[in-house]
């Protein structure tokens, strides 16, 4: 991902789940996708859509020791 591409979703991202502090990261290898922090946690990873030019995916897993009991 480009630097304008990371630009573009994470002022989605900060729209969309109504928070400024989202934070999209070059992920380094692979150059097609970037990390997505909320502060200094990490939270999840944003993808190319191969299969549409121009869109994202966004994966975030929810770790059982995570939830509340």
């Amino acid at each position: 991902m480009n630097a304008a591409d990371m630009k573009r979703v994470e002022t989605h991202l900060k729209r969309t789940f109504n928070t400024g502090g989202i934070i999209v990261k070059p992920r380094g290898k692979p150059a097609d996708s970037a990390e997505v922090y909320v502060g200094d946690e990490f939270i999840g990873v944003v993808f190319e859509d191969e299969d549409e030019a121009g869109s994202f995916m966004f994966e975030m897993a929810i770790l059982a020791e995570d939830l509340p009991e």
